[in-house]
C-alpha cells in the first residue's frame, strides 16, 4: 500500500498475551493476563513507545500463531541497550504472540506504523534515551542475593549462596554518580550470567564470584531475568553512550584531579575489600597482586 496515509485513528490488537495500540503518535504495549506472560513483562507494565523511537514493526506468521515485533532505533531505549537481544522471546516486551484469526489486525497495525508520516527531523539514532526505563524502585532476588536500584544508588544484599567474602561484606552499596557503566548477560547452558556494575576508575580485574560489584546469575529463572531491569534502571541514569563527548581541554578544566581525597579513600576502601577476599582464600596471590597494582596505578595517573 505505498503512499497510503493512515489517519491518526487507533490500530489495535488484543490477545491474552498483551495489547498493542497505535494512535498515530505512540505505540502502547500492555502485558496480558495469561499465565504464560513472563514476570519481566508484568513487572514492566504498560510501555509507551513514541513513533520517533520506532524503527519498524513486523509480523511473522507461524504454523499456528504469529508474532509481532517492534524494533527501536539505536540508543532509544536503556532496556534494549543492556539486554543486547539476549532476552528469550517470552520475556521480550517488544514481541507479542498473535493468535489464529488475528492476522488481519496484526497486519493493519504494521501498516499503520509503517505509513504514518514521520515528523520533520526524525532522528535515525538517539543521543539521549527516548524511553525512561523501568519504574523505580526495581528489585530482583537471585541465588547470590537481592539487588535493587532506587534511582540514586544500587544496593546488593548478599545471600547465603554468595561467596564467603561477599557474605562477610553483608552488602554492597554504590551511588549512581560513582558508576560509569553496567554490564548484563543471562545464564546460558552451563555458563553463568552476570549483572556487573563498573565504578568509575576501578578496573575490572576480579572474576564474578569474587567481585563485590558483580552478581552472578546461575539459574535460568524469571527472577534472574528481572536483573536486566535493574541494569536498565542504572543505564537510564548514566551518560548516554551516543552523547557527544566534551573537548579534552574542557574536560580537564571541569574534572577535579583524580588523586583527590575522595579518590584516595575509594581506592583504599577497595584495597581493603581485596585484602579480605585474599585472606578468605577467594583470591589467590596472583589475582590479589594484579588487582591491587591496578588500583594503585589509578592513584599515580
Amino acid at each position: 500500500m505505498p503512499g497510503l496515509l493512515y489517519p491518526a485513528s487507533m490500530a489495535e490488537i488484543n490477545s491474552p498475551f498483551g495489547t498493542w495500540k497505535f494512535d498515530g503518535d505512540v505505540l502502547r504495549i500492555t502485558p496480558g493476563s495469561h499465565r504464560r506472560v513472563h514476570k519481566l513483562r508484568r513487572t514492566l507494565g504498560e510501555m509507551e513507545l513514541p513513533l520517533t523511537a520506532v524503527a519498524g514493526v513486523s509480523f511473522e506468521q507461524g504454523r499456528k500463531s504469529g508474532r509481532l515485533r517492534v524494533r527501536l532505533k539505536d540508543g532509544a531505549d536503556p532496556l534494549s541497550l543492556v539486554a543486547r537481544g539476549n532476552l528469550p522471546d517470552n520475556a521480550d516486551p517488544y514481541q507479542l504472540t498473535v493468535e489464529p484469526g488475528q492476522q488481519q489486525a496484526a497486519e493493519y497495525l504494521v501498516d499503520a506504523v509503517r505509513f504514518t508520516p514521520r515528523p520533520d527531523g526524525d532522528p535515525v539514532s538517539f543521543t539521549r534515551f527516548a524511553l525512561p526505563g523501568p519504574a523505580l524502585p526495581v528489585t530482583a532476588s537471585v541465588s547470590e542475593g537481592v539487588v535493587s536500584c532506587d534511582g540514586n544508588r544500587v544496593l546488593i544484599e548478599w545471600g547465603w549462596q554468595a561467596a564467603e567474602a561477599k557474605r562477610k561484606l553483608g552488602r554492597t552499596e554504590l551511588s549512581l554518580d560513582t558508576v560509569e557503566g553496567v554490564d548484563w548477560r543471562p545464564s546460558a547452558g552451563l555458563t553463568d550470567g552476570l549483572l556487573r556494575l563498573r565504578p568509575r576508575g576501578v578496573p575490572v580485574t576480579l572474576p564474578p564470584e569474587s567481585d563485590p560489584h558483580c552478581v552472578r546469575l546461575v539459574w535460568g529463572t524469571e527472577n534472574e531475568l528481572l536483573t536486566v531491569l535493574v541494569a536498565a534502571a542504572v543505564a537510564a541514569r548514566l551518560p548516554h553512550p551516543n552523547a557527544p563527548t566534551e573537548p579534552a581541554n574542557a574536560r580537564q578544566e571541569s574534572t577535579p584531579p583524580q588523586g583527590g581525597l575522595t579518590d584516595v579513600d575509594e581506592v583504599l576502601r577497595r584495597i581493603r575489600e581485596l585484602g579480605e577476599l585474599h585472606r578468605d582464600g577467594v583470591l589467590d596471590e596472583t589475582e590479589f597482586a594484579t588487582a591491587k597494582q591496578a588500583l594503585l596505578r589509578r592513584l599515580s595517573d
